[in-house]
């Protein structure tokens, strides 16, 4: 067989592709040295920094340099395990950083000078807060004689993210600069992932040390994460052997954990129902029996009404967050509830809790499999005919589905549609933005497995998709990567697709373009009797395009193309998945009239969950 030969940059697996196992979350836990001539070895602070990171593990790293890191970018410039990829602007280094992460499973790691350049990265840093994403922020401070005078360009930034990090610190000692990365990196990744910023004075940057690696990490007071109990364990499995209206209700944890092995055992043997939140989609496949899909604020019927009729609730890895609750005091009134998460702040923050499991959701799988098995082997299997056939009676009933447009534009839900048809599910991986196009992606593409649907949940950061999809592709180089985005999300980050051009990394773009803020004006539709206050962004309907996207796409060297009709759906679709060796956007200009349906409005509760505009399921009542 002739080799294949890739272009600089594209990896020749790009060209024949094959499945990827689903990425679990890779713990660096750094006990010795991966390089023990290093230690005793003199170097500056700066030359500290990179081979911490080195040691650390890390081999991507998105930043931006400015004068007080730039004693760190002369060392960085050497490193022969590093691969920096200069970003346009610290916002997008952050994203790109929680893409790599999401994709992976590695710490993501991003750089940016002191001032703006930090302070740029405060929306990524509370982003990967609030969806737990390993990432590791190093930013560089003034010298540390000038803490405190307000020197050019400084900012507190370790005050400022003091309530959005897992943990931060600011290193004036150069000595001390291997162990803050490598606790750093322990941080962020163990435990409840999360963010970890380490700022470090340009002083201690250019000062001289000596370097030692550490040999183990010892955090007196930090959860790593414990085993999970085995009577709480056994209680669970006692409830759901005995449960006729039993749900497992999925959130991002499991991803987080990668416990997709184990959940899908716990389904299995559970003959449960299951939704998957909107940070766990594929973390069951999408063509699982027993999956009803999202629940939520735009989630399906089902899964709404399943949570809401439960009689028993085992959430896994996930937070009660107000998107799924609806109006909490009304929420699933009928249910005894487990709750399994590796953060004992979370079980019972929202919603009171029966059982909690405090522990890694991996092991709390290895533990509650087994024990379910046990109570099924004793007191034999709960009665679930009934149960099942009233969801299959609402999936069958409340199906998703979408009407034609009326203005003869594109429907977005059949764009993207699609574009998950078009793509494998097992091969392709699809970031989105924040607003109607990332609930339509979540509902209207089936995901099949798990790290393969990234996007900003706790936060809704609009912005999020281009860089993130960069990231993501720069971590898994030999998948598809499309990032879905809306007008307005687009317009706040596209920057980063120069990024992309200039470094190869051939991210795909479907722009779903109605030429407004969507969510906003669907809010406005429902809620404000129409009055469109500053949500019409005149890029693609009438005889205006401000910006026109394709010659953007192209001026950043992209290919731009543009799709207006239905007709020309699939054919843009395929001619995109056949350029590989270049960024690409697809202007699709879709109706602006389309809504995400079903919708429960904010602060309502669930059982006011309406199916369409104006209609609302007819939901059995039980005493």
């Amino acid at each position: 067989m002739a080799q294949i030969q890739a272009k600089p940059g594209i990896p020749a697996a790009r060209i024949a592709r094959q499945a990827p196992s689903a990425p679990s979350l890779a713990r660096p836990t750094p006990q010795s040295n991966p390089d023990p001539s290093l230690n005793g070895v003199e170097m500056t602070g700066a030359q500290a920094i990179i081979r911490a990171l080195e040691c650390a593990g890390a081999t991507e790293v998105f930043g931006l340099p400015g004068g007080a890191i730039l004693p760190t970018y002369d060392p960085l410039m050497d490193s022969q395990k590093l691969r920096h990829i200069l970003v346009r602007h610290e916002q997008g280094a952050g994203h790109a950083a929680q893409g790599y992460a999401h994709a992976t499973g590695k710490v993501g790691v991003c750089i940016a000078t002191s001032g703006p350049g930090a302070t740029n990265l405060v929306t990524p840093i509370a982003d990967a807060n609030m969806d737990s994403i390993p990432m590791v922020a190093i930013t560089g401070q003034v010298g540390a004689a000038m803490i405190g005078t307000d020197a050019f360009q400084e900012a507190d930034i370790v005050g400022i993210t003091a309530p959005i990090t897992k943990h931060n610190v600011l290193v004036t000692d150069p000595a001390e600069i291997p162990r803050a990365i490598a606790e750093a990196f322990y941080i962020a990744s163990h435990g409840r992932p999360g963010p970890v910023l380490v700022d470090i004075a340009k002083s201690a940057q250019q000062a001289k040390t000596t370097f030692q690696w550490p040999g183990r990490i010892e955090l007196p007071g930090f959860n790593a994460g414990v085993r999970p109990h085995q009577k709480t364990v056994q209680e669970a499995a006692r409830l759901l052997a005995t449960a006729r209206r039993p749900v497992l209700y999925v959130g991002g944890g499991v991803i987080r954990s990668g416990a997709a092995a184990g959940l899908r055992k716990l389904t299995d043997l559970s003959g449960a129902a299951v939704v998957t939140t909107l940070m766990a989609r594929g973390a069951l496949p999408d063509s699982h029996p027993q999956h009803l899909g999202m629940p939520g604020m735009h989630g399906t019927v089902p899964a709404v009404a399943a949570l809401q009729k439960a009689d028993l609730i085992v959430a896994l890895g996930a937070r009660f967050d107000d998107r799924v609750t609806g109006n909490l005091d009304s929420f699933a009134p009928h249910a005894t509830i487990v709750h399994a998460d590796v953060d004992p702040a979370e079980i019972g923050k929202n919603r009171a809790v029966d059982v909690p499991i405090v522990g890694d959701l991996k092991e709390v799988f290895e533990a509650l499999v087994p024990a379910l098995a046990e109570e099924h082997a004793q007191h034999g299997k709960p009665d679930l005919e009934a149960w099942w056939a009233q969801l299959d009676d609402w999936r069958t009933t409340y199906a998703l589905g979408y009407t034609p447009t009326k203005d003869g534009l594109s429907s977005p839900q059949h764009v993207i549609q699609r574009l998950g048809e078009l793509n494998d599910p097992e091969t392709t991986i699809y970031t989105a933005g924040v607003g109607q196009h990332q609930m339509w992606a979540s509902q209207f593409i089936k995901y099949e497995r798990p790290n393969t649907w990234i996007n900003s949940g706790g936060l809704g950061t609009m912005g999020f998709s281009v860089p993130a999809a960069m990231g993501a592709q720069v971590g898994v180089p030999d998948q598809t990567v499309w990032a879905i985005d809306g007008d307005g999300c687009f317009q706040m980050t596209n920057q980063e697709l120069v990024t992309c051009a200039i470094n190869e990394i051939p991210i795909k773009v479907a722009l779903i373009n109605n030429s407004s803020l969507g969510m906003v004006r669907q809010w406005q539709t429902l809620f404000y009797e129409g009055r469109y206050s500053n949500t019409d962004l005149h890029t693609g309907h009438g005889t205006r395009r401000v910006p026109d996207f394709v010659k953007l796409a192209e001026a950043m060297g992209c290919v731009g193309l543009r799709c207006e009709s239905d007709a020309d759906v699939d054919a843009t679709i395929k001619r995109a998945n056949e350029i590989d060796d270049q960024p690409v956007v697809v202007d699709f200009t879709v109706s602006r009239d389309a809504m995400v349906w079903p919708m429960v409005a904010a602060g309502t509760s669930n059982d006011e969950i309406q199916y369409a505009q104006g209609i609302a399921p007819k939901w059995d009542r039980e005493d």
